[in-house]
């Protein structure tokens, strides 16, 4: 008896994958008219490029549409599980397809999925093949290629940057399945809740509507309601990856929200890291980096409440001990904003780093010893103290010959403005001794 093939029941996923180009949902900003991949598919001549997109974006969709375009055989190496030994038998394919070996001339596109997982040795690899125009590279990635891919490599081919789907073109495809009758009818609400929990991944709603499908037959539905549905997915999985980009990303969104004064988008960012799956100890401390960096001198309150709201976790633990996180997050967004601290910090070493090491001047030297004291160490120093006000005015603190620098430098708002003030009349002291 003949045995059925794999293909007759092919994953939803494959029978809606477009065919042409004018049925690719999204990526309009590459693929719509005057579009740099549109331009590229429209000239007749394939060019190596880097796709870098989150999951279910459209990336093998796209590369299959170009070996389409451009007749080409298509190749596809898996970089999670091939290596050198892949990359070789493509060569030898292409070289066939080529005519090198007798075959008649034909195009070949290698196609690299998560190309980020192979080595530096194994991305050389492609590089003198790429140079001779053997074949067309084109390579997937969800990282950041800057970081994940050889600048050798990033040279030769165009990056890509595709987005998640919005929620109208995730509409779109629960649609196109309905419309193969792929799926039960299903109620506005549910699709709403389905198109949220796909996250912009057309892949993870095909994959969610194929379960439903089957979970919607067994129990005889006539239609998926919003009620059912969320008694069949369960609490919500969101899509993120703790080591990868999109961490960065969001806790970039945090930082910034923070620094620019805004509680309700920081909260909103926290709440995002946490539920992610992000370490509160990881985001404590943040805070507190947080708190030195853009608030500082300003309110040096915030400091001491992000510690204490990095302790309290440590002592309640998850989920009571999040509270105190986010009061922090709150008092850092309302907080007067200062970055001169982090500005002085970051001038100090500069300077300190190009300008070599100066000696200490002798009346600023420590002298525990008679010996030392005898060489003039200490010698001359002025004990602010006993000074009028507790301050020596007139007195020079930096190594002898070096123009004093003024690496701080108080903003007009929190406390640094009663900082400034204080620092005027010192350097008003200090010009009435120079006098």
């Amino acid at each position: 008896m003949a045995k059925s093939s794999p293909s007759t029941h092919p994953p939803l996923a494959e029978r809606l994958r477009p065919q042409t180009l004018g049925e690719v949902i999204g990526q309009q900003h590459l693929l719509g008219e005057g579009m740099p991949l549109r331009i590229a598919f429209e000239s007749g001549q394939p060019h190596s490029c880097i796709l870098w997109g989150p999951p279910g974006t459209g990336k093998t969709t796209i590369a299959r549409l170009m070996a389409d375009a451009f007749d080409a055989q298509f190749i596809t190496i898996s970089a999670v599980l091939g290596g050198v030994k892949d990359i070789r038998e493509a060569v030898e394919q292409a070289q066939v397809a080529q005519g090198i070996m007798g075959s008649e001339g034909r195009r070949t596109i290698v196609f690299v999925d998560e190309v980020h997982r192979f080595n530096k040795s194994q991305q050389d690899a492609f590089l003198p093949h790429v140079e001779s125009g053997l074949f067309t590279f084109i390579g997937a990635t969800t990282e950041n290629p800057s970081f994940e891919v050889n600048s050798a490599l990033l040279s030769r081919a165009a990056v890509y940057v595709l987005q998640p789907l919005a929620e109208e073109d995730l509409k779109q495809i629960v649609a196109k399945a309905q419309a193969i009758d792929a799926v039960p009818p299903i109620e506005a609400s549910a699709i709403d809740r389905l198109v949220a929990y796909a996250d912009g991944d057309a892949r993870r709603l095909l994959n969610t509507l194929e379960t439903l499908a089957v979970a919607a037959s067994s129990e005889k539905l006539a239609e998926v309601t919003d009620v059912w549905l969320l008694r069949v997915l369960g609490e919500r999985m969101r899509r993120y990856d703790k080591g990868g980009e999109q961490f960065y990303d969001t806790i970039s969104a945090l930082h910034k929200s923070v620094r620019g004064s805004d509680p309700d988008a920081s909260l909103y960012w926290f709440v995002r890291m946490l539920d992610g799956g992000a370490d509160p100890r990881y985001m404590a401390r943040r805070l507190v980096r947080m708190a030195s960096e853009d608030i500082g001198l300003a309110d040096p309150r915030a400091l001491r409440l992000a510690l204490d709201a990095a302790e309290t976790y440590e002592r309640l633990g998850t989920p009571e001990g999040e509270l105190a996180l986010a009061q922090c997050v709150l008092y850092l967004a309302v907080a007067p904003k200062s970055n001169a601290a982090y500005t002085a910090f970051n001038e100090a070493k500069a300077l300190v780093k190009k300008d070599g090491t100066r000696p200490v001047p002798m009346h600023l030297r420590n002298a525990p010893t008679k010996l030392m004291k005898d060489l003039d160490y200490g010698k001359d120093y002025r004990y602010a103290h006993s000074e009028e006000g507790g301050f020596a005015a007139g007195e020079n603190y930096f190594p002898e010959g070096m123009a004093a620098p003024q690496f701080y430098r108080p903003v007009e708002r929190g406390l640094e403005i009663r900082i400034a003030d204080k620092l005027r009349e010192l350097k008003r002291l200090n010009g009435q001794q120079d006098r």
